[in-house]
């Protein structure tokens, strides 16, 4: 196995996970197909406001927001945007999303909570996503909040700023995204993925995760799990994203 990485002590000051409980599926929007292909995409991403609404009025559904009214049910939880740096700029995408989302369901906009680090996740594979996890800081002063990005992959992300969130004693309803994979949309990590990860990885793997990290594999992400269970075996990831932190500094 590998050493723990240098990276270990800033995480632990900074990446929180939390339990999943019954937490709800992500809404998503839109298939990746329309929405990366919008003429207006590259410029959202890159911190065009006008054409990140452009892209979101023209992609976002009814069906889905009808889901989103479901899961908060009666409650008037504040919408928090996920603002982060890209390659090309601060993505408009997830804020223009949760101003519209705002004006159509009548739920107040969170402010102050930001991501603190550049992670480059657009485009990058599963290790990489893995070993440069979104950090978040500022002031969580509301009791409920509901989640807002652009797109999901893995996962990581949205479970950070739930962990975030969550373990300054706010309680997050649920989350949406403009666009990604269906099967990505469960975060919630299922007991059944959570046992084949434990049996063919082993213990000692786990606590290197958590020595790594700060949480152990039961606060993972459904799709994160299921990328660690394709691995042949615990050391091949341990080196695989010692490589990936050393590539990205």
């Amino acid at each position: 196995m590998e050493p723990v990485p240098d990276f270990a002590n800033l995480l632990h000051q900074h990446l929180r996970r939390t339990d999943w409980g019954d937490f709800p599926d992500v809404v998503i929007h839109a298939e990746e197909s329309p929405v990366k292909k919008h003429p207006r995409y590259a410029a959202a991403k890159a911190g065009d406001v006008s054409a990140a609404k452009d892209l979101v009025l023209e992609t976002i559904t009814i069906g889905a927001i009808d889901r989103i009214s479901a899961i908060i049910g009666a409650g008037q939880p504040h919408l928090l945007a996920i603002h982060a740096l890209e390659t090309d700029g601060a993505n408009a995408i997830p804020g223009v999303l949760a101003q519209v989302l705002s004006k159509l369901l009548g739920l107040p906009l969170a402010n102050g909570i930001i991501q603190i680090n550049r992670v480059s996740h657009t485009g990058a594979g599963g290790y990489h996503r893995l070993a440069s996890p979104a950090l978040f800081d500022g002031p969580v002063s509301e009791p409920e909040y509901f989640l807002v990005d652009d797109f999901i992959g893995q996962g990581g992300t949205l479970a950070n700023l739930k962990g975030f969130v969550e373990s300054r004693g706010a309680r997050v309803l649920g989350a949406t995204v403009l666009t990604g994979k269906a099967y990505s949309a469960k975060l919630r990590l299922m007991e059944e993925t959570l046992q084949a990860l434990r049996s063919k990885h082993g213990n000692e793997f786990e606590q290197w995760w958590i020595a790594a990290f700060g949480y152990g594999f039961e606060k993972l992400t459904e799709s994160e799990a299921r990328y660690l269970l394709r691995a042949d075996n615990a050391h091949a990831i341990s080196a695989r994203i010692i490589a990936s932190v050393r590539k990205g500094d």
